[in-house]
């Protein structure tokens, strides 16, 4: 059994999961320092090979850790040494809050899945963007040095204190504070946890929003930001296609499918543990096969310079080069980090490595629409 497979069933699985994720939080910051730090970062670096080109920026590998895991640009520095291609920050919120009541992260074991209530738990759109510019300054250092640097997406949703017929300016604020010191922006509108949010999804709600956003994350950045909306698998088929063409409409770059879900369909965990834990957003495995629905959908609906990139359900390289297959541009995952331990994105970068011959020559590119702006190149850095 490998170890950190002993030590889920041993020790972490024992304690609260709230605790258990603090806990390893803190043991990534504490394999950081050197000696170790170097030696590990060296292992896990992603091959050269997988390098693509996607809304104008390099990324290190196609697969990345989507948000939630690090809500507060707290462990950033610690995670990209892991290998991860990108790291999505978030959700940020323009005030700082505290998210929903204890005991509000749940593991559902024989599904290798978790239930969330957490809220947008972090410490505001201030305090993040003061721990992103410290962190891009070290990583600018590293990457002087040929060292691995991930690109850093920050995710931001509506303060839940906030009415929804505020959000546009709550999300403003966080655009405006948060623009700077991000290689892209997603706009999430699709938590179950926050009262009202899924409502933004509603095209006539959407689309004032997301122009609102797209120019001032520009005006703020003074460049162009790359920017995204994160979307329910709980939405129809055609509600799916109508986000599709709004994102045609604003010129959009991309799409992120799919959030949590809010249904238990399909889980192996006893309908009686399942209503003792109650309401929240379910990730794991069991969403593959919508998070997969969903992304041939929009693939085939969206331009190809729209980028799309598929979360939901991903465990192994092999799935993640079904995500590719299927047009995804680039893969996230998050639960699978839980259960599969830290070196689980080395070894999907090693298979996708490996996959090479097969599925790609060299790294690949995407195709760029001249007419849909100046896009930065290289790092993605600014």
């Amino acid at each position: 059994m490998p170890v950190y497979r002993f030590i889920f069933r041993t020790v972490l699985r024992r304690l609260d999961p709230e605790k258990a994720h603090r806990l390893a939080v803190r043991g990534l910051q504490a394999a950081q320092l050197p000696p170790a730090g170097r030696m590990i970062e060296r292992w896990t670096r992603p091959d050269p090979r997988l390098r693509r080109d996607v809304m104008g920026i390099e990324w290190p590998s196609p697969f990345g850790l989507a948000a939630g895991f690090d809500k507060g640009a707290e462990a950033v520095l610690p995670l990209s040494a892991l290998g991860f291609g990108h790291i999505e920050v978030g959700t940020v919120t323009a005030k700082a809050q505290p998210g929903n009541p204890r005991p509000r992260l749940f593991r559902l074991t024989e599904d290798e899945a978790l239930i969330n209530r957490m809220g947008f738990n972090n410490g505001g759109a201030q305090a993040v963007r003061q721990r992103l510019a410290a962190v891009r300054d070290m990583m600018e250092q590293r990457r002087r040095k040929g060292r691995h640097v991930p690109v850093l997406g920050v995710n931001i949703g509506k303060t839940k204190i906030v009415p929804v017929e505020g959000a546009l300016e709550d999300y403003l604020a966080s655009a405006q504070t948060l623009a700077p010191v991000a290689d892209y922006l997603v706009v999430n509108v699709s938590s179950p946890n926050t009262p009202g949010l899924r409502q933004l999804q509603q095209i006539e709600s959407l689309r004032p929003l997301l122009m609102a956003v797209q120019e001032a994350a520009g005006s703020a950045a003074e460049r162009h930001v790359p920017l995204l909306v994160k979307i329910a698998p709980d939405l129809s088929d055609d509600d799916v296609d109508a986000v599709a063409d709004l994102v045609i409409e604003l010129g959009l770059d991309g799409v992120i499918a799919v959030n949590t879900t809010i249904s238990r369909t399909g889980l192996r965990t006893p309908q009686a543990e399942l209503e003792r834990i109650g309401a929240g957003g379910l990730s794991g495995p069991v969403l593959a096969e919508r998070s997969t629905e969903v992304l041939r959908r929009l693939r085939a609906r969206l331009p190809a310079q729209t980028a799309i990139i598929s979360v939901g359900g991903v465990r192994t390289a092999e799935d993640v080069i079904e995500r590719l297959d299927l047009g995804a541009d680039l893969v996230q995952g998050y639960t699978g980090f839980v259960y599969q331990g830290p070196f689980w994105v080395r070894r999907i970068n090693r298979g996708l490595a490996r996959s090479l011959p097969v599925h790609w020559s060299g790294a690949p590119t995407k195709e760029k629409d001249p007419g849909r702006g100046a896009r930065r190149t290289g790092s993605g850095r600014s």
